[in-house]
């Protein structure tokens, strides 16, 4: 009786420990802050800073609080790196007097970010705002990109719905009435659409709704709504990068692995097979749900991710 006690003690302590050391294993995400140009840039950090980077981009009008779930599946085997662009997020949100709302100039923000970090070589996952963010990076160093995963992140016209390609082309013209139609983009009702269009009722379920109040909540701050205004408006330079950003492809060639929300009203599935066209290597998987691919579809996106990353980047 004695003997199967202590066995069942041993047994008990030997469990206990394995547990404490899978628990003290898990990746362990840090909010960090780090100024870029006197803007002070949040970050969401992860992993060990001596593995494969893996640089997160969010879209609009979120933040990286989109990776939240993303970032813990791939922690183990990458230094993840998600952060908030200015005027977004918990980033510093400077006032338009003073700082320029435009993809080029947040692009500039988010290299010198990279360069503060000390991130020389990354793959990069670009999502939304996120495609012409991080093309940008690859734009202006392309020895630093190992690789591209795109989750509805457009680099090609025949990627833009019917809709947003005729709003872009009323935008051509600044006028205040261009400025004006995008204003509808920015209510609670349209951001709770953009997480649910395209979603099934049986995904619907999966959508946690702290994200995109979340998002309302931070453009409900005084003078948000202007600095997103800027940047819709702005967004026609992103499509005028398009040639370059193809030549890039088609010349440096970097893995491509596209995971797209097939549903979404905004940036359409022919966008992902067009990678094909310039590295006709890439890995295009669609899946049946909307622009927020990941709220529904996360963990066959991570193993996605995963898979594509390990044959990939070394």
């Amino acid at each position: 009786m004695r003997r199967t006690l202590l066995a069942a003690a041993f047994a008990t302590i030997a469990l206990l420990r394995s547990f404490s050391i899978s628990m003290a294993a898990d990746p362990v995400t840090f909010y960090r802050t780090v100024t870029v140009a006197d803007v002070k840039v949040f970050y969401r950090e992860a992993g060990d800073r001596k593995k494969p980077a893996l640089l997160l981009l969010h879209g609009f009008p979120t933040s990286s609080h989109m990776f939240r779930n993303l970032i813990p599946l791939l922690a183990d085997r990458y230094h993840v790196i998600a952060p908030d662009y200015p005027g977004f997020g918990f980033s510093d949100a400077p006032d338009r007097a003073q700082f320029k709302y435009t993809f080029e100039h947040l692009a500039e923000v988010m290299d010198g970010f990279t360069q503060t970090l000390g991130l020389n070589r990354y793959a990069m996952y670009i999502f939304d705002y996120g495609a012409p963010m991080g093309l940008r990076l690859a734009l202006a160093h392309p020895e630093r990109v190992t690789a591209i995963i795109s989750q509805n992140g457009n680099a090609y016209e025949e990627g833009l719905s019917a809709g947003f390609a005729g709003r872009l082309k009323a935008s051509r013209e600044p006028t205040e009435q261009a400025r004006m139609a995008w204003r509808a983009a920015l209510t609670p009702d349209a951001g709770q659409r953009r997480y649910l269009a395209g979603v099934s009722e049986a995904h619907r379920v999966l959508v946690a709704p702290e994200a995109y109040a979340l998002d309302s909540a931070l453009l409900a701050r005084p003078g948000n709504d202007e600095i997103q205004l800027d940047l819709l408006m702005d967004y026609g330079s992103n499509v005028a990068l398009y040639p370059k950003i193809q030549e890039y492809l088609r010349t440096a060639k970097p893995p491509v692995l596209a995971v797209w929300g097939r549903n979404d009203q905004t940036f359409i599935p022919a966008g992902a097979e067009a990678f094909r066209r310039d590295v006709p290597s890439a890995e295009v998987h669609l899946y049946d749900t909307g622009h927020f691919a990941l709220e529904t579809h996360l963990h066959e996106i991570a193993g996605t991710i995963r898979d594509f990353l390990r044959r990939k980047v070394k």
